[in-house]
């Protein structure tokens, strides 16, 4: 059953908070080069960029779908810069995953859904990515994520990109600063450009008629990037 529904961008608008509304009106762009002065040390990482949320599939949203232009002219940014170090977080769920009790099936390994979106992997340095399987929201539970982490000590600064804000990018980002908090990494920063991010919007009306629980995407993506901002993650409009 497909249960997202983007008619509605502004449902629930008029209940976030004014002030969370204005600082995010007034969220500024980061130029590369003051991001990432050190390009050997900083890595793109990205969420679940993958058709089963972009194009295809019970959870594809249109409105998660027009990340893709952001996050790959991003990418094509960070590697004119100097980056290297790209890591695609993905979900490849078990055909009988646990999660599918919270959200319908989606992105069984081994399917196209699970699959990276063809604007990336048509991108001539696509060689350069790491592409790490996951089975839930989380980045690391039962992955090879801090895998990764341990053998690239050198990379302290993370740009995260992707969806959804309120789940998965969240989960993402929030775990690169805490485990940065944990090691006392005092150089570490972690950035998320709002152009690259957002989430999928279900209207209560459509929610009702779905039997899904309704998901206001303008609030969660606002509230969960001002919650992030809290926590020390810088919140940039884009990248320049």
């Amino acid at each position: 059953m497909k249960i997202t529904g983007d008619m509605n961008m502004n449902t629930t608008l008029t209940q976030i908070p004014p002030y969370i509304t204005r600082w995010f009106e007034q969220i500024q762009p980061l130029a590369i080069e003051e991001a990432v002065p050190n390009p050997s040390r900083a890595g793109v990482f990205s969420s679940d960029v993958i058709s089963g949320f972009l194009t295809t599939g019970n959870l594809a949203s249109e409105r998660v779908g027009k990340l893709a232009r952001p996050v790959v002219a991003l990418f094509q940014k960070a590697y004119e810069h100097g980056i290297r170090n790209f890591v695609l977080l993905q979900d490849a769920h078990h055909p009988r995953a646990t999660e599918f009790e919270a959200f319908p099936p989606h992105a069984i390994q081994g399917s196209e859904e699970s699959e990276t979106i063809p604007e990336l992997r048509s991108l001539p340095f696509s060689n350069l990515f790491t592409i790490i399987q996951k089975n839930s929201l989380h980045p690391s539970l039962g992955s090879g994520f801090d895998t990764w982490l341990d053998e690239h000590r050198q990379v302290n600064t993370a740009i995260v990109v992707g969806d959804c804000t309120d789940l998965c990018v969240y989960q993402l980002a929030m775990y690169l600063r805490l485990r940065a908090n944990a090691r006392n990494e005092r150089d570490y920063q972690v950035i998320i450009p709002v152009n690259a991010v957002d989430t999928f919007d279900i209207p209560e009306e459509v929610a009702e008629r779905s039997g899904a629980m309704a998901h206001p995407g303008d609030f969660f993506h606002q509230v969960f990037l001002y919650h992030m901002a809290i926590n020390r993650i810088r919140i940039v409009q884009e990248i320049t």
